[in-house]
């Protein structure tokens, strides 16, 4: 099978040191450049370049190589509560296998045959001339690694919802309660001049005479 991956990628491994026999193990660290649009798309990911540390051991079975690791970083996002810039620490653990291309699940080798059904193929990774890529594995396990809805701290109070002030920037921030009901007499009330609402607010010339009559 001819190799379609690229040795010098960072994120390109390398088994054949490794070898076929069940149960070897290897170990490697790694510190590699991270890929464009490592995380959650408009919310928070690692920035593209940013070191992503790699620490992961490669495992041969009878089906293939067995890669169980954890990659470290750091995300940059915006608070969904302030929207703030934020910055934080990205942990994220992983485990995949890279079946051999000859190997059936039992790892037996077999040859494909015309008409074989590739379906149960879809989902499955495999190894390319000994060489596995690691990036899609890394990028599934840091998107499930960060969280959906960052905040800059967990008791971040937000923003005011009638004037948008950080609230963590002003704890006393409040506005006084209006009744609604009120407020448009409030606002004709205040349009007055003092000799209109004393003139609104008595009877009309000649009233009372009238009434006497």
């Amino acid at each position: 099978m001819t190799a379609r991956l690229d040795h010098r990628n960072p994120l390109v491994f390398d088994t054949h040191e490794l070898g076929r026999r069940p149960g070897a193990l290897q170990r490697q660290t790694r510190t590699v450049d991270a890929p464009k649009d490592l995380g959650i798309q408009k919310v928070v990911g690692v920035p593209e370049g940013a070191p992503v540390e790699l620490d992961i051991r490669l495992e041969s079975v009878m089906e293939g190589v067995l890669v169980t690791g954890t990659a470290r970083a750091w995300a940059e996002g915006e608070c969904v509560r302030c929207l703030e810039p934020l910055q934080l620490d990205v942990e994220a653990d992983f485990q995949e296998m890279f079946s051999y291309p000859d190997a059936d699940d039992r790892g037996r080798v077999h040859h494909a045959e015309p008409g074989d059904d590739a379906e149960d193929d879809e989902d499955r990774l495999f190894l390319e001339d000994g060489l596995f890529d690691l990036e899609p594995v890394l990028r599934d396990a840091v998107v499930l690694a960060l969280p959906m809805q960052p905040v800059c701290q967990e008791d971040c109070p937000g923003l005011c919802a009638e004037c948008g002030v950080r609230l963590a920037d002003d704890p006393d921030h409040h506005h006084d309660a209006v009744d609604i009901r009120w407020a448009a007499l409030q606002g004709l009330a205040d349009s007055l001049e003092p000799g209109d609402k004393d003139d609104k607010s008595g009877a009309e010339p000649g009233v009372d005479e009238k009434q006497e009559k």
